[in-house]
């Protein structure tokens, strides 16, 4: 993916950035000047990446979550994010599209990958997410939506699916277009909490 060996950014993957992302050239450069210095072979394991992202969290528990969001982004399985999957997962989780923040999305709610997402799934990320929440922004939240279950639920009783059901990638990324709500019960973001 990049060009790992001469520990600079390669061309190829410079540009395929600058036509994936919003990120400029010289933005590009920064941030792979700095990965550099944090991962010198190039590379992020999971559990450098869990403490990446415990530093924009740290009245909570985002470990599980990061784990998740982790494995949502290692596009080649290989236990690692590259410089080119490391960019690709700040710009679809801070800046992207509507629309391929969703495939992400789906993506990670995906957990074992078979291209469906079950309510078992939902309610093994929303679980996750809660983690994040601090335990006194938890107490400000709607009665039904208080919990991973309830949360886990309403998010269920949205795309009007029995328990059984598995929803695919195109009606989970349509349900959530046609409501807003969903959007909120599927991330959480700590500046739009109460």
């Amino acid at each position: 993916m990049g060009n790992t060996k001469s520990g600079a950014l390669s061309k190829e993957v410079l540009e395929d950035l600058k036509m994936h992302t919003h990120y400029t050239e010289e933005e590009l450069f920064k941030w792979y000047e700095n990965f550099k210095k944090q991962c010198p072979n190039g590379k992020i394991t999971q559990m450098e990446f869990e403490k990446i992202y415990a530093n924009f969290f740290p009245n909570s528990d985002p470990k599980t979550y990061a784990r998740h969001v982790f494995r949502s982004f290692d596009t080649n399985d290989d236990g690692t994010l590259d410089f080119q999957e490391y960019i690709i997962a700040l710009h679809l989780t801070s800046s992207g599209k509507t629309s391929l923040k969703l495939e992400w999305a789906f993506s990670l709610f995906d957990v074992d990958r078979n291209g469906e997402v079950s309510k078992n799934e939902v309610l093994e990320i929303v679980t996750a997410i809660f983690k994040m929440i601090p335990p006194q922004e938890q107490k400000n939240l709607p009665e039904d939506e208080n919990t991973p279950q309830k949360r886990a639920d309403k998010l269920w009783a949205y795309f009007k699916s029995d328990d059984n059901d598995k929803i695919a990638e195109g009606e989970f990324i349509q349900g959530i277009l046609k409501n807003d709500d969903i959007m909120r019960l599927i991330q959480y973001d700590p500046k739009k909490q109460a």
